[in-house]
């Protein structure tokens, strides 16, 4: 009779997201087809638990023209690395590793809240001035007329089909705010609403960021609702907090630079402190599209 197979101990102490991103074994489950680039589902394990994740390995990434330094899977760690700086956490646990398909971005997935609500909703909505939080509702619409409403942001008119226009809107909330406000530091060129994940517990999550850290003025988003308005205080003493996390010779600085170029880091530093000089949202520059296409 054979000995019984010995089932190695469950750890009473689950790892931290980006512990068991890093060292758990990846398992391939299937693939986002909808995707531009290789992104598969999949979960990993390590030491008896377990969680869904995003594996995007470098060799399944299209080459872009301006982006010619680097990985697209360097630039999602980079982002997660700034969001963690910042304190707000909304970029998920992202790590870069080996995967069954080599060198690769692996991320943890989110699972989406139903929306519950639109602009019109009277439960859950935004009260205005940028510090509500809207729980599962929709953080974007198109609405008829010519002026967003109460709690919502007018970003520009989109074309509706037949001839028809409608106002594109997004919620004043402060977790969209903060997103904007990380999308100017880390000069994201591809900002959509298919990026926006409500998470159970009122959490806000945002992925894809591999078009990021240009040393070009690349910033595209669907959040320009607040261009040109002054920052809010706390918003201000984070970015106060980043400059200084972002000093040569930091430990940030010193991670990053195993990421992105010694340039786009100087990038990323004069932003920083463009942003802390003026005080306010970034404006679009009309030198280029100001919105992404598609814009979902």
């Amino acid at each position: 009779m054979s000995a019984p197979e010995r089932i190695p101990p469950r750890s009473l102490t689950p790892p931290a997201p980006a512990e068991l991103l890093a060292l758990g074994e990846l398992t391939v489950r299937g693939r986002v087809r909808e995707a531009s680039n290789a992104v598969l589902y999949c979960t990993v394990e390590y030491e008896g638990h377990s969680a869904p994740c995003v594996y995007k390995p470098v060799a399944g990434e299209r080459p872009l023209w301006d982006f010619p330094d680097g990985t697209l899977a360097q630039r999602e760690v980079a982002a997660y690395e700034i969001s963690e700086a910042t304190g707000w956490g909304l970029v998920p646990p992202t790590v870069l590793r080996d995967g069954p398909y080599g060198q690769g971005m692996c991320q943890l997935w989110v699972e989406v809240e139903t929306a519950t609500d639109g602009p019109d909703g009277a439960d859950g909505g935004p009260d205005g001035d940028g510090s509500a939080e809207t729980g599962g509702a929709e953080l974007l619409a198109l609405v008829e007329g010519d002026e967003p409403g109460p709690g919502w942001k007018a970003v520009g008119y989109a074309e509706v089909g037949e001839g028809r226009t409608a106002l594109l809107v997004h919620a004043d909330d402060v977790r969209l705010r903060r997103l904007a406000v990380l999308d100017a530091v880390i000069n994201n060129g591809d900002r959509k609403g298919g990026h926006l994940l409500p998470a159970a517990g009122g959490r806000l999550y945002a992925i894809d960021h591999g078009v990021t850290f240009n040393a070009d003025d690349k910033l595209r988003t669907l959040l320009w609702g607040w261009a040109g308005e002054p920052l809010p205080d706390d918003v201000l003493e984070v970015l106060r907090r980043l400059a200084g996390e972002l000093a040569d010779g930091g430990p940030l600085s010193a991670r990053l630079a195993e990421l992105i170029t010694g340039t786009e880091i100087e990038a990323l530093r004069a932003r920083v402190a463009a942003l802390l000089r003026t005080g306010k949202h970034p404006e679009p520059s009309g030198q280029w599209p100001a919105i992404p296409w598609p814009p979902v």
